[in-house]
């Protein structure tokens, strides 16, 4: 399958190694990208350059993400080798006994491989210890009825649309049964346009599962936002977005569009090795990613690996 064509005004960047970071700095005023990459940890900081001065105040939101949890209705269950409910547990033990604290999770889909009432159950008896708000959307492994019915009671939250200071969440559900693909129905185009319109003097960022860009392989490429030009046509119009983040690909990548950030997170469980042609695990362990939203509109981000 060939990869989607880019628009000319598009710019599609990757983000760049530290000894290239100078020369961007100096040459845009937009956004300015500081990279760290060493062998336990990826750091990356992604600034974007503020609305106005009226939107700033004094709180940053801390958002925590985690996706492709992959858990089972059985505990002692393996996908790959790896217990995926220990794998989850001993993430969200750390940052339940960290010094950092989310203000919030955002889980970004394919939080149960079988399609069980006790997977979901299960996910919701980890996270709810960290005593935040809890943000799901659903992944192609995922069984959005039961998910719904299980995790959209406070502290949890099924897609839908949040308020956090002068930030709105946006997740979308770009689920189509049968498919591992994704799409936006008109439905969901729908109310991401009205919600962006109804919501222009917040910043937005927009969370879903699949990736709606290239990742450089060719295997998860097939099977990314199947309409992703729309889905762009809509942010298009609302320059307050000022981030979009994904699930599926089982790895962190950052890539920037038109100056906003696109992120993609690793999973808790195993990774995908990047750019490869035909499917092939990574060596990384599990991981996740925070999200700090900062209230000028800039975004700050790190990924840690277990």
């Amino acid at each position: 399958m060939s990869e989607p064509e880019t628009e000319p005004g598009d710019q599609l960047q990757p983000i760049l190694p530290l000894k290239e970071t100078s020369q961007l700095c100096s040459n845009r005023r937009q956004f300015v990208i500081k990279a760290r990459n060493p062998r336990d940890r990826l750091l990356y900081s992604v600034r974007i350059q503020p609305l106005s001065s009226a939107a700033v105040s004094n709180n940053t939101i801390r958002i925590l993400q985690i996706t492709d949890t992959h858990l089972h209705a059985h505990r002692e269950a393996r996908m790959r080798g790896l217990n995926t409910y220990e794998t989850f547990k001993a993430i969200v033990d750390r940052v339940e006994n960290g010094v950092r604290k989310p203000d919030a999770v955002l889980a970004t889909g394919d939080l149960v491989q079988d399609e069980t009432r006790q997977g979901y159950d299960r996910f919701r008896k980890v996270v709810e210890k960290l005593g935040v708000n809890v943000h799901c959307l659903p992944g192609n492994h995922d069984a959005p009825d039961i998910m719904a019915d299980v995790l959209n009671h406070p502290p949890f939250q099924y897609c839908g649309q949040a308020s956090y200071g002068k930030w709105r969440l946006i997740m979308l559900n770009t689920v189509v049964r049968w498919d591992d693909g994704g799409n936006l129905d008109r439905e969901q185009l729908n109310f991401l346009d009205e919600t962006l319109a109804a919501s222009s003097e917040q910043f937005a960022l927009i969370a879903m599962h699949h990736h709606p860009v290239p990742m450089g392989s060719h295997w998860l490429d097939g099977i990314g936002l199947r309409n992703a030009d729309e889905f762009f046509a809509i942010v298009d119009r609302h320059p307050h977005v000022r981030g979009i983040t994904w699930g599926h690909v089982h790895q962190a990548s950052e890539h920037t569009r038109n100056a906003i950030p696109l992120l993609s997170a690793p999973s808790t469980c195993s990774q995908f090795l990047p750019n490869s042609e035909a499917f092939k695990l990574d060596i990384r362990p599990p991981g996740y990613r925070w999200l700090d939203l900062l209230p000028d509109g800039r975004i700050e981000t790190e990924i840690v690996w277990l």
